[in-house]
């Protein structure tokens, strides 16, 4: 079956964990198709919280696979939404 598999990431802490979370997404560049991120902005400062919407494609174990590494690392919740085409 086919389906659009859209995951979520709220990373809580941009500084600590955007290093493993870029070098997790870049080992599983092939299976990710679009990817959206940001967060709060001001004049003096950025925040610390952000936000990354992927859309996967692809064979279904890789994108499982990315899922399953992004939730190992510590600061991130993972929401995941899957449509059957």
């Amino acid at each position: 079956m086919k389906e659009i598999r859209i995951i979520g990431l709220l990373i809580t802490d941009r500084i600590k964990e955007a290093g493993q979370t870029q070098q997790t997404m870049t080992k599983y560049a092939h299976v990710i198709k679009s990817r959206l991120g940001f967060h709060e902005v001001s004049e003096d400062v950025c925040s610390r919280t952000g936000v990354i919407i992927l859309q996967l494609a692809g064979n279904t174990e890789e994108c499982i696979k990315l899922e399953q590494e992004l939730l190992r690392i510590g600061g991130l919740e993972l929401q995941r939404m899957v449509f059957g085409l």
